[in-house]
């Protein structure tokens, strides 16, 4: 089993909607999306190898104060991935998994991951579509228990709420 090594580790509060999370940022994405927020995570092998006993370390740091982990990448090592996410689960807290592949894809490259997240944002980062903040974008971040789509929850306006009133009522 290959290690996951991570780049950057945060606490985060907009990633997942309502939660609270650790995050980490995994290196080695081989995407390379044009105009990626986070190209230096493309270098694989670059940072601290993610243990389990480290995780357990933090998540015992952390306890109380978060309710779920993220994970920024990491599905190309699914099998490393799994057992982090078992750590997480155990621990009774949700899981995320960010990836700039499409669910089918991810499906492909391993059909374990998804019974272990409870959130799963999907879709490669293009500009020119903007991030989960934009109506217009191909990512969609998904509560897989529901099935909702939570995309609506990053915009700062309402795309419907722009269209003009047809007619005012003059306020006496």
């Amino acid at each position: 089993m290959q290690p996951l090594t991570f780049t950057v580790e945060q606490i985060v509060w907009q990633e997942v909607p309502n939660e609270t999370s650790l995050a980490f940022l995994f290196s080695g994405c081989p995407l390379r999306c044009q105009g990626c927020h986070s190209a230096d995570s493309w270098k694989a092998g670059s940072g601290t190898v993610l243990t389990a006993e480290y995780l357990q370390g933090r998540l015992k740091r952390y306890r109380g104060l978060i309710g779920c982990v993220l994970f920024m990448g990491g599905e190309w090592q699914p099998e490393t991935l799994v057992n982090l996410l078992q750590t997480v689960k155990s621990a009774g807290l949700k899981t995320c998994l960010y990836t700039g592949l499409e669910r089918e894809e991810l499906e492909a490259v391993s059909d374990g991951l998804i019974p272990h997240l409870d959130y799963l944002k999907t879709g490669r980062w293009n500009a020119a579509l903007g991030g989960l903040d934009s109506p217009f974008t191909n990512q969609k971040l998904v509560n897989l228990h529901t099935g909702e789509i939570l995309n609506r929850l990053f915009w700062k306006e309402n795309p419907a709420k722009k269209a003009k009133p047809v007619f005012e009522i003059a306020a006496a």
